[in-house]
């Protein structure tokens, strides 16, 4: 599973990372003893048997049986692929990704993001020192920026002129083909020049913090107002964000994003102390944008203008959002007065005015439901007939769970009429005692358990050792485990299970570190009972191997005194 990650990246960021915090961030948990409840966000279920063990680093669904570390709940619930995964944990606790890390098969990319890296760099240099470069900062002064606003986004200045960035960064002709790959070059007539000229630079981060595009603004009415990076190898406009990453920078903890349209929205909300603000690119709202929103934060707040334009975007928004509504995550609408947007809003009602209607920001299911109801007479029986024929596709393309449970209710309040359906007759039902039942395992499997569920047991004193002899996996992977705990006394359930790269392995392993054990106080001493029986065993299987041999003058003389030490072991017991 690690591929080409190294093992001991993964060990050190699964001991950093909290699973209860990652599943609560998009499964609302309440605790249960020592261990946190949730219905179950891979099935449908009315009764919670969807357990997170803060101990194991675990959680496990006694009902489908679903079960993993965090890892393996960001790649179900997000459908994200393991090394994104990874990037996700490691964005989300401050860990930096080791540049040597290849995250997916194909060309190297690194090259682009290190003349990404130059060009913001040498835009942002030219907004401090170009001759030209006082119209731009008299601009941004004007529209109310501050000099540390600018330097929190990285901004810059393209200076007027064809070839100013060609002429710094293309050194040859393989920088040439560089820049133009990475959008930073356009062609026209037979030539080559600066794709952004007499601009505003907005630098455009992944959620790494790596350059993967510009915005550029015009400061006068020339067009278009807005020039955004092509498409390349490391932007795609459908997926990136801006002000995601410098969000996430400036915020512990974002309980909202406010998706708003343009650049100068983002950075103006900043300027007056609203930091949790991002924007498309120029495109429309796609389920890309609304997975990475979902990711950082529960509640998207969608900013639109009040006019009949802003209220189109906002509905196709609105279905967008709807198949991504899983149990947990909210959508929110905000008009705006007419003739208005963020820019100008916050700085005549200021940031509590501006966060006060942020918090009034119009649920997706009012917007929904007022829409619908506009369309038809609510005072007739065929006009709320009529209103459930129009709600159903909307509310049919909702996850199943608690959220469309609500909905199906409300549609069924307004329209007069019950309208619920009855659960599927194969919904998977939970085990009735609400756990894994105890089974019985082999001494290997149960000591790899106790292990795995205690990890403890591996800085026991005077454990039994000769049990090594055997040579089998299960024992191999036995002995590998003590040794890592040994080495590493802090790693929990989830590093231990997640420190194999094979994936049946990790698999057995996830099985049996939910394994009921029945275990009381008497752990140490099932643990030892275990080896002990595991050194049965290698002393028996060598009294096999031995017997199996024709005469004694086939046996070495050390195989002879072996097997005479095995029937004085067995008279003696």
């Amino acid at each position: 599973m690690a591929g080409r990650i190294p093992p001991e990246f993964i060990d050190n960021l699964l001991s950093r990372v909290d699973v209860v915090d990652i599943i609560n961030q998009r499964v609302p948990l309440r605790r249960a003893g020592h261990e946190y409840k949730a219905c179950c966000p891979f099935h449908d279920e009315k009764t919670p048997s969807f357990t997170v063990s803060p101990n194991k680093q675990f959680y496990h669904c006694f009902g489908c049986g679903a079960h993993g570390t965090a890892l393996g709940f960001l790649m179900e619930y997000d459908r994200l692929s393991f090394p994104e995964a990874v990037e996700e944990l490691a964005t989300s606790v401050g860990l930096e990704m080791p540049d040597s890390i290849a995250f997916q098969q194909g060309p190297d990319n690194r090259p682009l993001y290190e003349l990404m890296e130059e060009a913001a760099d040498w835009y942002s240099k030219q907004l401090r020192q170009h001759p030209e470069a006082a119209r731009a900062r008299e601009y941004l002064q004007q529209r109310g920026l501050s000099g540390e606003i600018a330097r929190d986004f990285r901004m810059g200045f393209a200076p007027p002129g064809w070839n100013n960035l060609m002429e710094h960064l293309g050194d040859g002709p393989e920088k040439l083909h560089l820049l133009e790959k990475a959008g930073l070059l356009s062609t026209g007539k037979g030539r080559q020049y600066d794709r952004f000229r007499d601009r505003i630079i907005f630098p455009i981060h992944d959620t790494r913090g790596r350059v993967v595009g510009f915005g550029g603004r015009v400061m006068g009415e020339d067009t278009p107002k807005y020039l955004n990076s092509p498409e390349t190898p490391v932007f795609h406009k459908g997926k990136e964000l801006y002000g995601l990453y410098e969000a996430r920078k400036a915020l512990k903890d974002i309980d909202a994003l406010l998706l708003v349209e343009g650049y100068m929205d983002v950075v103006a909300l900043a300027q007056h102390g609203i930091r949790n603000a991002v924007a498309t690119l120029g495109t429309a709202t796609t389920p890309d944008h609304l997975e990475k929103l979902f990711r950082t934060t529960p509640r998207v707040i969608f900013c639109f203008d009040g006019d009949r334009a802003g209220r189109e975007a906002g509905w196709k928004a609105l279905e967008t959002s709807l198949p991504l509504l899983r149990d947990g995550r909210q959508a929110a609408f905000l008009f705006l007065p007419d003739g208005e947007d963020p820019d100008s809003l916050v700085r005549q009602i200021g940031e509590q005015d501006f966060r006060e209607r942020m918090q009034q920001a119009q649920p997706l299911s009012e917007f929904l439901f007022s829409k619908l109801s506009a369309q038809v007479d609510m005072s007739t029986l065929d006009g709320r007939a009529r209103l459930v024929s129009l709600a159903r596709p909307y509310i049919d393309q909702l996850p199943a769970g608690v959220f469309r449970d609500m909905m199906e209710q409300e549609l069924a309040k307004r329209s007069g009429k019950s309208i619920l359906r009855k659960t599927p007759a194969n919904t998977v039902r939970r085990n009735i005692r609400g756990g894994a039942r105890p089974t019985l395992m082999k001494p290997v499997h149960r000591a790899i358990a106790l292990l795995l569920q205690y990890p403890e047991l591996a800085q026991l004193p005077d454990l039994p050792e000769n049990w090594k002899q055997q040579d089998n996996p299960g024992a191999r992977i036995l002995a590998r485990l003590l040794e890592i705990l040994r080495a590493h006394p802090n790693y929990n359930t989830a590093v231990l299970v997640e420190h194999w790269e094979e994936d049946d392995i990790r698999h057995h392993l996830g099985k049996l570190a939910l394994a009921d054990l029945v275990v009381t106080d008497d752990q140490e001493e099932q643990f030892r009972g275990c080896l002990l029986r595991l050194e049965k065993e290698a002393r028996q299987n060598s009294a096999s191997r031995l017997r199996n041999k024709l005469r004694p003058s086939d046996m070495t003389e050390e195989e002879k005194n072996l097997l005479r030490q095995l029937y004085s072991d067995k008279k003696n017991r």
